[in-house]
């Protein structure tokens, strides 16, 4: 006697709520795996609390070439600026920069080039020594905009830019270098000096609400430009 036919599961999904969802398998980690992926997940938050800021501000200048300094950056910065200027003899010191957000109507000066070149001058740098190259009004990539107003100052005066060592402050330095080496391009090799900041102290940046500010700011503006910045 044929035994009778069980009936066969059906293949097809199963689906709920007027076919918004259906049923699927997938996997979980075990045990063994939540551990390593927990361990994993606490190592990378170790490096970036410990390491992030080295990264973010790299120090690799490059002898000779010209040497450019943001002028957005403190006093300070436009002080390291002068001694090393001074220190390696360089022919001219570049000042970038686009119009001040702040204070313009109250100032002769009307863009942070100009600023950072009268502040240059007024540390006993010759004016002749001294170059702002105001960069247009932008309201984003102020960044890579001055970068490629300074190419297009240096290119119409016939200057070579086989290399530029770039001064700028902190976590801002490498993201800095990257939108200087997409403006300039392949033919001229950025080298960076990233001066260390007053606000806080690097080696224990997350005491610090502005330290805090501006590591995280940084780690994420340098992934945006990583990810989705297109010249």
């Amino acid at each position: 006697m044929a035994e009778p036919l069980l009936p066969q599961a059906s293949t097809r999904p199963q689906k709920a709520f007027l076919g918004c969802f259906r049923k699927r398998d997938c996997w979980f980690p075990t045990w063994r795996g939540a551990f390593l992926l927990i361990f994993l997940l606490l190592g990378l938050g170790v490096w970036w609390v410990l390491g992030i800021h080295s990264f973010l501000a790299p120090n690799h200048p490059i002898p000779g070439g010209l040497l450019v300094v943001e002028g957005w950056g403190p006093d300070y910065a436009m002080k390291a600026a002068a001694e090393e200027f001074a220190r390696t003899h360089y022919d001219k010191l570049y000042v970038t920069g686009g119009p001040l957000e702040w204070g313009a109507p109250l100032s002769e000066y009307k863009t942070y080039a100009e600023l950072g070149a009268a502040i240059l001058g007024k540390l006993s740098l010759a004016t002749n020594a001294v170059q702002a190259v105001p960069a247009p009004l932008v309201q984003q990539d102020r960044t890579y905009n001055a970068a490629l107003a300074l190419k297009k100052y240096l290119d119409q005066n016939g200057i070579p830019h086989p290399v530029i060592n770039l001064i700028s402050v902190g976590p801002h330095a490498r993201r800095s270098r990257y939108l200087f080496q997409k403006a300039f391009g392949k033919g001229t090799t950025i080298g960076i000096v990233a001066l260390e900041p007053k606000g806080y102290d690097p080696r224990h940046w997350w005491r610090s609400s502005q330290g805090v500010r501006v590591v995280t700011g940084g780690t994420v503006a340098s992934v945006y430009f990583r990810l989705f910045f297109r010249p």
